[in-house]
Formats: structure tokens, C-alpha cells, sequence
């Protein structure tokens, strides 16, 4: 028996722990002299209150979309994917080497190789730590960690010794070919008469974040790999039980989940930077699994989940700049975000679930009541 309805764990418990969040951040913006509600004010604002500050929101969104997903997939199958950061890494690698290939002629024709290329790099990422955590018990967590600074070890060496264009100092590629340039939501928009910043980096990559919610739903929730997945994750005995094979599982797991993250280099990289430049991911796969833990591992939870996001990361950059707030209080913001809704949740879970029970309790009881008394008739 459930210990309280599905709505209020989907949508009354991140509330309420997004809630507390925002109170004691309020709190410690007034402890420092400035006004809290005009800080909210400026968030909201600056990340909703205009179609500027929408295309950042979302473009924001769409890179903790993808990593959201990656940790997601990877979470249902009792993994613990902390590699996204090192993944959406390579990822990135593998989409400039594509972009700088060839002269592309649009970019509808470089776009899928792109992606094909940034989700290989992503899922070889995520290879080895998948076989060494399947066949040598070498802990997911650990080996995840330790690959996304070899990632970026490898990204700097590549961009300094390899892709940098011969007389430039700064580490990074060549800009990517005319034909690898990605449309942006200005672009798009304008053929309808819609108006839209022209200065706002989102682009067409936002419509692939959400079709990857999608497909991962039906990935998940529709098919025989999904339920194995997630067979998986619920009880290891029970699936070898069934014939899952927890090593195969495990491997392709960690493949579409790396695969996912390499994809997110298709926004930063080639929409935005349009070339391949150091720290182009800038904590974002770190970010997806708060993201991911409050969408509870849900697609469409991470896609609400990742514009909430995208909101305090573009509204706290107003404030920074508007507001004689410093940019690592705007961190602290985003750190208690994730503290209450993945490492406190439970906190807040709890008292929930007993007030639910409490009411399931004393409707059973009144109707109990109600039962044993003689109807007026007897």
C-alpha cells in the first residue's frame, strides 16, 4: 500500500523542499543587508520577463535536460552515474571533430552526424567504468568520478596540442564551418512572425532535449530493455532470477546514459560556442543528477525540473549583476536547492507521508464507525 498519493511525491514534496530552499536563502539574502522579495523580484524577471531572459533560461534547461536524463536512465538501473561532467565532455570532443571534418553544406546535414558523434564519444566514455563496475565490482561511483578528470586532462591536451589553430594562443578549436551552424529560437520563430532574442543562445537543440524526454519514457516505461532496466534496479536476484543478465544490463545502461550526455554537446557546443573551447560544460553534469533526483527520475519530472534550473541559474546571474549580491551567494542559492530536494528529501518526505497515513487511518476508522451503526430502518 502506498504510504501516500503518487501526486504528492511527484509534485507536493519537491514543492515543499523547493519551498523551504527559497525561505532560507531569503533569510540569508536579508542577513547580508539586501531585500529578499526584491531579489525574487529580479529572478524572476530577469530569467522569465523577457524573451532575453527566456532563451538563456531554456538553453540552460536544455544542457541539464540531457545530463538529467543520462543520470535517470543510469539511476534506474541502481547506478549511480556521477560521470556525466566527464562525458558531455568527450561528447563535445567527438561533435567538433565531426564540425570541423568536413565543410558542411547545412546544417541539417551535419546535425545527425553530430549527434551520432557526440553520443559515441559520451557512451565510450562511459564504457569502461560500466565494465569494470559489471565485471571487476569496481564501484560505479568512484570510477565515474575519476574519469571526468581524465576527461578533461584529455580535453586540454587535444585543444592545446591538436585542435588549436596554428598562431593562437587561446585553447581552443577552429570555429565550426557555416554548415555546422545550429538555428536558434530567433531563427525558427521569425518564419511564424513570433518575435524572439536574437542575442539568446538557445537553439534547435532545446527541441532534441525534449524528444529525448520522450524517447526515454518510452525507453523506460514501453519497452522489454526499460522494464529489464528497471528490474534490475528494483531487485538484482529477482531479475537474474527472471534471466536478466545484470552484466549486459548494466553495460547498456551506463552506454545510453553516457550517450545522453554526449548529446548535451550539441547545445553548448555546436549551438553556442559553435567551436570546441576548455570547461564548455560548466558543471552541468553535476547538475543533472539534482535535477534528476528532483524530476524523481521521471522524463518529464527532469524537464520540469531542468527549466527550474535554467531559472535559478539565469536569475541568479540578474541578481549578480544587479543587485550588490556576490556570485557565490548565488551558488549558495543553488546548493540549497539541491540539498533539500536530493540529500534532505527525506526530511521532508517523512512528516508527509505520516499525514497522510494519519488521514488514511482516520477514514478507515470514521467509515468503520459508520459501518456498525443500525441503518434507521432496523
Amino acid at each position: 500500500m502506498e504510504r501516500m498519493p503518487r501526486w504528492a511525491d511527484v509534485l507536493l514534496v519537491p514543492l515543499i523542499s523547493v519551498t523551504i530552499a527559497f525561505a532560507i536563502s531569503a533569510g540569508v539574502i536579508w542577513a547580508i543587508g539586501q531585500d529578499p522579495v526584491e531579489a525574487v523580484k529580479l529572478m524572476v524577471s530577469g530569467a522569465f520577463g523577457s524573451t532575453y531572459g527566456w532563451g538563456y533560461t531554456l538553453y540552460y534547461a536544455t544542457n541539464f535536460m540531457f545530463t538529467g536524463l543520462a543520470f535517470a536512465v543510469a539511476f534506474h538501473a541502481r547506478l549511480f552515474n556521477i560521470g556525466a561532467e566527464g562525458q558531455a565532455t568527450v561528447g563535445g570532443l567527438g561533435v567538433a571533430l565531426v564540425c570541423l571534418s568536413l565543410p558542411w553544406p547545412h546544417w541539417t546535414v551535419a546535425l545527425p552526424v553530430a549527434m551520432l558523434g557526440g553520443a559515441l564519444f559520451g557512451a565510450l566514455w562511459a564504457l569502461i567504468p560500466a565494465y569494470l563496475q559489471a565485471k571487476r565490482g569496481s564501484h560505479i561511483v568512484i570510477t565515474t568520478i575519476m574519469f571526468n578528470f581524465i576527461a578533461a586532462a584529455l580535453l586540454n591536451y587535444m585543444l592545446v596540442n591538436v585542435l588549436k589553430p596554428a598562431g593562437e594562443m587561446e585553447p581552443a578549436s577552429a570555429s565550426f564551418p557555416e554548415g555546422a551552424h545550429l538555428p536558434t529560437l530567433h531563427q525558427i520563430l521569425a518564419p511564424f512572425g513570433i518575435e524572439f532574442s536574437s542575442a539568446a543562445p538557445v537553439n534547435i537543440t532545446l527541441f532534441l532535449a525534449l524528444f529525448a524526454c520522450v524517447a526515454v519514457w518510452v525507453l523506460m516505461w514501453r519497452t522489454r530493455l526499460g522494464y529489464e532496466i528497471r528490474a534490475l534496479g528494483h531487485s538484482e536476484s529477482a531479475a537474474v532470477y527472471a534471466g536478466i543478465s545484470p552484466v549486459k544490463i548494466v553495460v547498456v545502461a551506463m552506454l545510453i546514459s553516457g550517450g545522453l550526455s554526449g548529446l548535451m554537446a550539441i547545445n553548448n557546443v555546436m549551438g553556442e560556442a559553435e567551436r570546441l573551447v576548455l570547461n564548455s560544460v560548466e558543471g552541468a553534469g553535476f547538475i543533472g543528477i539534482a535535477v534528476a533526483l528532483m524530476g524523481r527520475n521521471h522524463p518529464f519530472g527532469v524537464a520540469l525540473a531542468a527549466i527550474l534550473f535554467g531559472f535559478l541559474y539565469q536569475g541568479g546571474a540578474e541578481i549578480a549583476l544587479w543587485m550588490s549580491i556576490p556570485r557565490e551567494l548565488v551558488v549558495v542559492i543553488q546548493a540549497l536547492v539541491i540539498l533539500f530536494t536530493g540529500a534532505l528529501d527525506n526530511m521532508v518526505r517523512m512528516p508527509i507521508e505520516s499525514a497522510f497515513m494519519a488521514a488514511r487511518r482516520r477514514r478507515k476508522r470514521r467509515e468503520a464507525t459508520q459501518a456498525r451503526q443500525p441503518s434507521p430502518g432496523e
